[in-house]
């Protein structure tokens, strides 16, 4: 296992990504996070299921902290959407 600051990560991260080890970062010499390498083309279902069940709590949670209605995030998404059309449309 290698041991990489998450600064070193950042800088490094296409080569870091590349490797076989599994890195373990660290921020202020404690564990930020651990990135082990994939070696399969695809993602196993059950992943995907528990990552999108973390990501939409997490999301309900935030939007919960924030006293943000689900409407005020869809307009901003579609807003966003616009002005990126309107951007590739200019090239």
């Amino acid at each position: 296992m290698r041991i990489s600051s998450i600064r070193e990560f950042r800088d490094r991260a296409t080569t870091l990504l590349r490797s076989e080890d599994p890195i373990l970062v660290t921020r202020r010499g404690r564990v930020a996070g651990v990135f082990f390498p994939w070696r399969e083309a695809s993602i196993p279902v059950e992943f995907r299921r528990e990552l999108f069940e973390m990501l939409s709590t997490e999301i309900a949670r935030q939007l919960k902290k924030k006293a943000l209605p689900e409407t005020a995030v869809l307009n901003d998404f579609s807003q966003w959407r616009k002005e990126r059309r309107a951007a590739r449309s200019r090239r």
